[in-house]
């Protein structure tokens, strides 16, 4: 159950963290993972770790907000794979502030990295899967995106933006075949939660009816079963991962 043999994914943000567990969890399953994102020695450690696990993986350098650059990404993928099957908008950013604080730069730049990137990867890869009459696309966004946050209205816009964003490309696509879908992680141990003070977390786990903080591959296990044949009547769905703080 659950085979991706021989399936070309695409993964952005793929460095560290989520993306990079994604990556990982698509090759396990037999996927051709390209890994993009800016940091090319961080991806450069992301494919080693794909091939010790005998998996075929590949990276590319790529700027999600610049369209331009997106094209000339999917362009090479195609010409090397000549068709994409999966896509993960992982990519993602944070410059929190609060709202009356927050720079119009720093609201900019992560509506543009967070939203207007899957935007960009959406709009460049369907065309292929739209030929292809296949196609899976899942955008990784955020409880945030679904309940808010202080200081974080660029995030959390972005999040909420990217939930839209999915339902109406699911509708547009889905007569082609494609799926597109949603997930929304709660706190999961990453570098950036792995910071936070004893004193947060312990309030966090009082939030968390599961009283756990989550794992990368909670959250990599869900991409695969939404890649997956067996789910290809699963469309324009946001599915909260969060232990239970966002019940729906």
């Amino acid at each position: 159950m659950f085979n991706l043999n021989n399936k070309v994914a695409i993964v952005t943000g793929a460095s560290q963290g989520i993306g990079k567990e994604i990556s990982l969890s698509l090759a396990k399953k037999g996927a051709k993972v390209i890994c993009i994102s800016r940091n090319e020695e961080a991806l450069k450690s992301v494919v080693r770790d794909i091939k010790k696990l005998n998996g075929e993986g590949s990276y590319a350098i790529c700027d999600v907000t610049n369209i331009k650059n997106v094209q000339k990404t999917v362009e090479e993928i195609i010409l090397k794979h000549s068709r994409i099957d999966i896509l993960v908008n992982n990519a993602g950013i944070t410059q929190d502030s609060l709202l009356l604080r927050m720079s119009e730069q720093n609201w900019d730049s992560v509506i543009n990295t967070n939203l207007k990137g899957s935007f960009n990867f959406i709009k460049t890869v369907s065309k292929n899967m739209i030929k292809s009459k296949s196609g899976k696309i899942i955008n990784i966004s955020s409880i945030v995106g679904l309940t808010g946050n202080a200081g974080q209205a660029n995030y959390a816009a972005s999040k909420a933006g990217l939930i839209g964003l999915t339902k109406s490309a699911a509708k547009e696509l889905a007569v082609r075949n494609i799926q597109v879908n949603c997930l929304a992680p709660g706190y999961i141990s990453t570098e950036m939660t792995d910071k936070l003070s004893e004193g947060v977390k312990e309030n966090l786990l009082k939030q968390i009816p599961l009283n756990r903080i989550g794992n990368p591959d909670d959250i990599s296990n869900a991409v695969i079963f939404l890649c997956a044949n067996e789910t290809s009547y699963i469309t324009g769905q946001t599915i909260t991962i969060d232990g239970g703080m966002v019940m729906n």
